[in-house]
């Protein structure tokens, strides 16, 4: 069969690698690389040249069993590194990491703060509690349960709510109409509900764009780039795909860009393909590549591989950056940091790069959306496939990738 593949993030180049033994395939790609979020920029300081990650960084040996398989297959290497949060709050100065009594308490005064320790003790009985979500859910947000459970603010607002943003990039609004009962079994599934039994996670040796760079040899001209897709028309016996080069016809198509952007390209959205994917909606997040050690925790002590700064506007994006230099094992003269939609508090004169991603925003409405994936992939010669079917995570894009090519008889 002929297959068009429409975007080269995880899931299309997953797609592709594996079709592309048996079928005809087509990879369109918007940008003049392959990768979507995987984006790994070289930085040269001190006349040495540095690989950093802006985008996808880390995966652990646990959760990620079939992008760990990926790798081994097309030979790239992991490095292991420590994964470590910590908070800076804005209003109150309050500082805190994750790991070890020289984290909780870099503040030396947080020794004496009632509130530290009840906030302390709030995260062991969070994590002893919710545990009940796993075995009966509650259908509730994040927020209303934890209001439910007569929580802090100071967990709420300085540990939980920022964890959450961080890891799904969303604001602590969006954080607080999170699902609880799916970030429940997110934080188990993870090892964050406890202190001990932890995964081991790991970076790629090079930079993540390794294994971008594997695919892509095996690929050959079968991927184009700068070749933004303009629509998608279906027909009962083929697909029309169309871009600025022309209209080509298809036997297949399969959707590998995110929700909004399918929904958009279809010429004929069904009814339940508007409902579905209109369901599913994404967010704008600013990214910057710099060496201004001023994002990170004024204590030192408080540094950590993930820094969330809880910001005043609660319904600003996630405001976050990652220390690469601890991540990545990257030995460089100066802190090279990613922040996440922190512009304006970036020294000018020490970014190195400007992008932007987009990520998934996560509801109970979109939570239920997701749930209805097989009534619009796989029909009408039309497959969907992303990260955002799942917890929106590299590993959740393989998995929804390796669901549509079991129905081409293709696996890892």
């Amino acid at each position: 069969m002929r297959i068009a593949i429409i975007g080269s993030g995880i899931s299309g180049l997953v797609c592709a690698h594996l079709l592309r033994r048996q079928h005809e395939v087509v990879l369109f790609e918007k940008e003049p690389r392959l990768g979507g979020h995987t984006h790994t920029v070289d930085v040269t300081l001190g006349g040495q040249q540095y690989a950093v990650d802006t985008g996808f960084i880390v995966y652990n040996d646990r959760t990620y069993p079939y992008f760990t398989k990926l790798l081994k297959q097309l030979r790239v290497q992991g490095l292991p590194t420590q994964m470590s949060f910590s908070v800076s709050c804005t209003r109150s100065g309050i500082e805190y990491g994750s790991i070890g009594f020289n984290g909780l308490f870099a503040q030396r005064s947080n020794l004496l703060r009632s509130d530290h320790y009840r906030m302390l003790r709030d995260i062991v009985r969070f994590n002893r509690e919710s545990r009940r979500l796993l075995a009966s859910p509650c259908g509730l947000s994040l927020g209303q349960y934890l209001e439910n459970g007569d929580y802090s603010q100071d967990f709420i607002d300085r540990y939980l709510l920022p964890m959450c943003s961080a890891i799904w990039s969303g604001s602590l609004s969006t954080a607080g109409e999170f699902p609880a009962d799916h970030f429940v079994e997110f934080f188990d599934n993870h090892g964050l509900l406890t202190v001990t039994r932890h995964p081991q996670w790991y970076v790629i040796h090079g930079g993540s764009r390794e294994y971008v760079r594997r695919i892509a040899l095996l690929m050959g001209d079968r991927a184009r780039l700068n070749t933004p897709v303009e629509s998608v028309q279906r027909h009962p016996d083929h697909v029309r795909v169309t871009t600025a080069q022309g209209t080509e016809r298809f036997d297949q198509v399969i959707f590998a860009c995110h929700s909004d952007q399918a929904l958009r390209l279809l010429a004929d959205p069904g009814p339940r393909e508007q409902e579905i994917l209109g369901q599913l909606p994404y967010q704008k997040n600013e990214v910057l590549l710099h060496t201004d050690r001023a994002l990170l925790p004024r204590n030192p002590r408080a540094w950590a591989s993930w820094n969330y700064r809880v910001s005043e506007d609660r319904e600003r994006p996630a405001t976050v950056t990652y220390h690469m230099n601890r991540l990545q094992q990257l030995n460089a003269p100066e802190e090279l940091c990613v922040t996440l939609n922190q512009g304006e508090q970036v020294n000018e004169e020490k970014i190195l790069g400007r992008y932007e991603y987009d990520h998934p925003v996560y509801t109970l409405s979109a939570q239920k959306a997701r749930e209805r994936r097989q009534e619009i992939s796989g029909q009408n010669r039309t497959h969907f496939c992303g990260a955002y079917w799942r917890n929106g995570f590299h590993e959740d894009g393989v998995h929804s990738a390796l669901d549509v090519t079991a129905q081409f008889g293709e696996s890892l």
